[in-house]
């Protein structure tokens, strides 16, 4: 199976993760989910693969959805619910440095296979969880900021679509560019740091024009509910 079959299967297993939490546990699936795309975007991130000809990095699908949960919770919540899933995905980074960081200052075990490769992953987490807290915050926040200024512009259900690429396509610019900067930086040569920036937007520019029907339907489940509960 090549690499660019594996990227569609992985962008429709986390787009059915967010509508199947969504549907279990309604918001409070969607902050869960923020936790959990958070933690393993930021560890996929650090992996290089070659899609389509580029040198890309993994984690662009698993990130992107957390621009489809808020976006949700805008369209069907409003602006207050959206801030909270950027505070959780922000306190979850953090919270899981931190453990992990302590994780690798106890002294392995003769029997220990697994030392070696956590330090690789997690030696370089602080400067990634740097560059992903601070590009994570100014990108939440300004694709909720951009929701709703175009909801308020543009408030009929036809232009869902409308809001919800307008706001995601400008903050993902806004986190590849402040990301990449932070993160990798000095870290590759130039061609291969270029090409990640430009490969990390361009995948998810993807995923947020892909997430489109589901943000449908997660609206359609939504109005759904709230007719059930008039009827009861």
């Amino acid at each position: 199976m090549t690499n660019e079959v594996l990227w569609f299967l992985l962008m429709l297993v986390n787009f059915g993760g967010i509508l199947l939490f969504y549907r279990l546990m309604g918001k409070t699936g969607l902050y869960i989910w923020t936790a959990i795309a958070t933690i393993i975007a930021n560890i996929q991130v650090l992996k290089t693969v070659e899609l389509f000809g580029f040198v890309a990095t993994l984690g662009n699908i698993v990130y992107g959805t957390t621009f489809l949960v808020t976006d949700i919770l805008s369209e069907n919540y409003g602006k207050k619910d959206a801030r909270k899933s950027v505070y959780v995905g922000f306190l979850s980074l953090i919270v899981m440095t931190v453990m992990m960081q302590l994780a690798l200052y106890f002294k392995p075990d003769q029997s220990d296979f697994a030392q070696g490769a956590l330090e690789t992953i997690f030696s370089i987490m602080p400067r990634i969880v740097i560059a992903s807290l601070t590009a994570y915050w100014l990108s939440q926040l300004h694709d909720i900021w951009a929701y709703h200024l175009w909801k308020n512009k543009l408030p009929q259900l036809k232009f869902l679509w409308v809001r919800n690429n307008l706001s995601t396509m400008v903050s993902q610019f806004i986190d590849s560019f402040v990301f990449c900067f932070i993160a990798f930086w000095g870290v590759y040569e130039l061609n291969v740091f270029w090409s990640i920036l430009w490969t990390t937007y361009f995948f998810k520019w993807i995923v947020a024009a892909a997430d489109t029907p589901f943000l449908y339907f997660a609206k359609y489940l939504h109005d759904k509910n709230k007719i059930n509960e008039l009827v009861k």
